[in-house]
């Protein structure tokens, strides 16, 4: 250790600039992992806000929550802890001065689901809907009266509740008798108590139990995973920090390797004083991790500090744990990487090498 921090001091910027590449690839992993996270949540917050443990659609609706639909009723058929049934749709809403696509969950406010407000107010009368705070940035406020793409209906903002964005939309949250009315028409009126359609039943435990006809259960996160491009977007930006693991350990590996060769005939000279193979192997190893260990903690730093600064239009994420978990792995790649110098300096004849 001492041999190579001793190295590295008097070889500052030949050092820095091994430093400064772990740096850049460190950024750009932290960055990525932030990114895969911010963009899961886009698609998955209200579901998991629902802390539900499963999901019953129609067997026909290939496990999209769009295309399944089935009576309330179904619902009492449904055995589980807590039910709670939920109608979905998807319009632009549009205050007058902002354009917004959002997704419309129609549920009783005595179910589970209903969420909780952090700002303004439950719904409570005709067409009044709980929004999503993210609306809040995009020039939306409570008391907005909202237009909506496909019906003559108005919706008013009545308060805001948080983490509520399902497949990249925001939520607004209103009554399953407003939504129908809002999808059917005129039509929603003629409805018995039970007949309404919805999408989707929501259960809390019950997982045991038998399920009735013409439903699948199916597990929160099984239902997650097969939201549209939610598992296409997570696989295609972890293939690309996997890619970034291999790139580090080669990056360092070819520093390394070119530093080790200029200086085989001083490696040769301590050979020949004595000094063991394994000591100048355990220097250069020691040397990486020192070298990947600072170069993670600047990307590190100027990842959270990167992250301070960018607009809410950016959906990224920091989940410190994972980070931490790249940036174990990023030092141990690094080091992984310095094992072909390694594997030099154990081949150097003293001899060959003091008189090349």
């Amino acid at each position: 250790m001492f041999l190579a921090w001793r190295e590295i001091k008097q070889n500052k910027l030949r050092f820095a600039l091994i430093i400064a590449v772990l740096m850049l690839v460190s950024f750009l992993v932290f960055f990525l992992s932030g990114l895969a996270t911010g963009l899961a949540g886009l698609n998955r917050e209200a579901v998991d806000k629902w802390g539900a443990d499963s999901i019953y659609l129609t067997e026909e609706s290939d496990k999209s929550l769009n295309q399944s639909m089935m009576e309330a009723e179904k619902a009492d058929e449904v055995e589980g802890d807590e039910t709670a049934v939920l109608a979905v749709m998807n319009v632009i809403a549009d205050n007058g001065k902002d354009k917004n696509g959002v997704a419309l969950f129609g549920i009783r406010p005595d179910e589970f689901i209903m969420p909780d407000v952090t700002d303004g107010k439950p719904f409570k009368e005709p067409f009044e809907v709980i929004a999503s705070d993210y609306l809040k940035d995009e020039g939306f406020s409570a008391g907005d009266e909202l237009s909506l793409s496909s019906t003559d209906e108005k919706v008013t903002i009545s308060g805001f509740t948080d983490e509520a964005r399902f497949n990249a939309a925001p939520v607004l949250y209103m009554s399953l008798a407003d939504l129908q009315k809002i999808r059917l028409g005129a039509a929603a009126d003629e409805l018995e108590e039970g007949e309404e359609p919805v999408n989707a039943v929501v259960v809390k435990g019950g997982s045991d139990n038998a399920v009735p006809d013409e439903l699948e259960r199916i597990e929160t996160e099984t239902f997650i995973e097969n939201l549209p491009g939610y598992t296409e977007q997570n696989l295609t930006l972890t293939l690309m920090i996997y890619f970034l693991f291999a790139i580090s350990a080669a990056v360092v590996a070819i520093f390394l390797y070119v530093l080790t060769v200029q200086k085989i005939g001083m490696f040769g000279v301590m050979k020949a004083q004595g000094i063991s193979s394994g000591y100048l192997a355990w220097s250069v190893i020691a040397q990486t991790f020192i070298l990947a260990l600072i170069g993670v903690l600047i990307g590190f730093g100027l990842t959270v500090a990167t992250g301070q600064f960018l607009p809410n239009a950016v959906p990224v994420t920091f989940d410190y744990a994972t980070m931490a978990i790249y940036g174990a792995v990023l030092v141990a790649v690094a080091v992984v990487g310095a094992l072909v110098s390694v594997w030099t300096i154990v081949k150097i004849d003293p001899l060959e090498a003091i008189s090349g």
